[in-house]
């Protein structure tokens, strides 16, 4: 830890032996990788090429649902199952960032103190920094740091349910989406179109009354819609994530849609998260343009003396010049 009178880390240039010490699986150097990473430094990107040219194939899963549904909690006792079969684990959790502050509580690790001693788990934390999907536009290369150094299966908890945060779906090979039961979390999912892009549900809390009324919802919603022979129903899983209850039918949920997708199926997804990747850091690039255009610009633009359209061409040529 930093201390008050200390220098701040460099992040220019990443530390000599890094990358070894990275493939060696240091769980210290993978750290200060994702650091990087997060970063946008250029000396994260021997990192992320040696990452994906290992070819590892952790099964990633996002895990997302309306805040209070019990994600954190679900995720600690999937990260138990898990290890229980000896299988090692990595969770990313992205926090929410305060659009006035701009900082993140990133407390999820909060709920899963009992598995910090075990070396078989590694837990992140990750601001949103403001992203539309309640995913940071640096998520991708942290998953895929994460991929590479070896982990079975990688989560990722987002911020919480709504209807600009599908892009859950975009970056992970299998979406788990938890509702909980009498807190209308089944008619939120259907409005804000999260049923599409869920691969496996889970009714967390189901030791509460209306548990099985929501099961009844959530699976005649499926039924909802045109359907052909390669249609995916997501299966729909009763847990109670405070006891540990219910996940070995959860796991086995999403193994059973790993073995739907099979191997043609995996690589497409894997494209989309590539594709999604750059389409992240192209915004996020923008954006970091727009903020540097002064104030009386954009009051000009309010205005009317100005046109909006034509100070945004402005920019994208800016940007194209930048980069040639």
């Amino acid at each position: 830890m930093t201390t008050p009178d200390a220098p701040a880390p460099d992040l220019s240039a990443a530390p000599a032996g890094l990358l070894s010490r990275y493939l060696a699986g240091d769980p210290r150097a993978l750290a200060r990788a994702l650091t990087l990473a997060e970063a946008g430094r250029p000396a994260a990107r021997p990192l992320l090429r040696a990452a994906r040219a290992r070819g590892t194939r952790s099964v990633v899963v996002g895990v997302t649902g309306s805040p209070g549904s019990g994600k954190s909690t679900l995720t600690s006792a999937l990260i138990a199952t898990l290890r229980a079969r000896g299988q090692r684990v990595a969770v990313l959790a992205v926090d929410p960032s305060s659009p006035y502050s701009g900082g993140a509580i990133l407390g999820d690790r909060i709920r899963m103190l009992r598995h910090h001693a075990d070396p078989g788990v590694f837990v992140r934390s990750l601001a949103s920094r403001g992203a539309l999907g309640g995913l940071s536009a640096r998520t991708m290369s942290v998953l895929a740091l994460l991929e590479g150094a070896g982990f079975d299966w990688v989560i990722l908890e987002t911020v919480g349910v709504g209807q600009s945060e599908v892009d859950v779906a975009a970056v992970c090979d299998h979406t788990l989406l938890v509702v909980t039961p009498a807190g209308g979390d089944g008619v939120q999912a259907f409005k804000a179109g999260i049923m599409e892009i869920a691969d496996v549900i889970a009714v967390n809390k189901a030791d509460l009354p209306g548990a099985e009324r929501t099961v009844r919802e959530l699976l005649a919603a499926q039924g909802l819609g045109h359907h052909d022979a390669d249609t995916w129903f997501a299966p729909v899983r009763r847990t109670v994530a405070s006891r540990d209850e219910g996940m070995e039918p959860l796991i086995a949920a999403i193994e059973q849609h790993r073995a739907h997708l099979g191997e043609h199926g995996l690589l497409a997804r894997r494209a989309h998260r590539a594709e999604y990747e750059v389409r992240s850091l192209v915004q996020e690039r923008l954006l970091s343009r727009a903020r540097e255009v002064s104030a009386d610009l954009y009051a000009r633009v309010a205005r009317g003396e100005l046109d909006a359209d034509a100070v945004a061409d402005t920019l994208m040529n800016a940007e194209q010049a930048a980069g040639t």
